[in-house]
């Protein structure tokens, strides 16, 4: 697997593996429920979305692609709302965030409940997401206990494409993609 290459499903982005090119911009864009993200992730993030509604579970993309230049003013505004550090650990700085890569997707209950919050886990777009995202190619890319590898806090709500192969190996072992990829945790910049 290609753990390097922006282009790759498996990217691996952190505070440690910045984008080697930190305007990266990928070269394709589809709208994913009113979001944009790659045309893979996009694909499977309709197919996640439309089987959650068939289930009774609305589920809806709250954020997609970012550019650098959203992913800084991101940062910065919650860096003068909450400080430095606490930014640090709730939102990546420009070059370092996933959905720059395209394949990440943060999601929410149709109702906006507990919208990018720990409590998302426990509704029913959490819930459903947290048992099946992987049957789609999505992983929870930061999941609960794992702050000191990945470098950010609990977000339930955080889904990160990298294909059904992938994703069904992390579900099963409950490995993070620095776990699986053999890379160092990656707590801080």
């Amino acid at each position: 697997l290609d753990f390097d290459s922006p282009d790759s499903l498996a990217v691996v982005v952190n505070k440690t593996r910045p984008l080697a090119d930190p305007a990266y911009i990928p070269a394709e864009l589809h709208d994913a429920g009113g979001v944009l993200l790659r045309p893979e992730a996009a694909g499977a993030f309709g197919q996640l979305s439309a089987e959650a509604a068939a289930a009774g579970v609305g589920i809806t993309a709250v954020s997609g692609y970012r550019t650098a230049a959203d992913q800084a003013h991101i940062h910065e505004s919650y860096s003068a709302s909450y400080g430095a550090p606490t930014a640090d650990g709730i939102s990546a700085r420009a070059g370092h965030s996933e959905h720059q890569t395209g394949l990440a997707v943060d999601i929410g209950n149709a109702d906006g409940s507990c919208a990018l919050e720990p409590c998302f886990e426990t509704t029913p777009a959490g819930a459903w997401a947290a048992a099946n995202a992987h049957r789609y190619g999505f992983v929870i890319r930061y999941p609960a206990g794992a702050t000191t590898i990945t470098g950010f806090a609990y977000e339930p709500w955080h889904l990160r494409f990298v294909g059904t192969e992938l994703a069904a190996e992390l579900h099963e072992t409950g490995q993070t993609l620095e776990e699986f990829a053999g890379f160092p945790p990656a707590p801080s910049y």
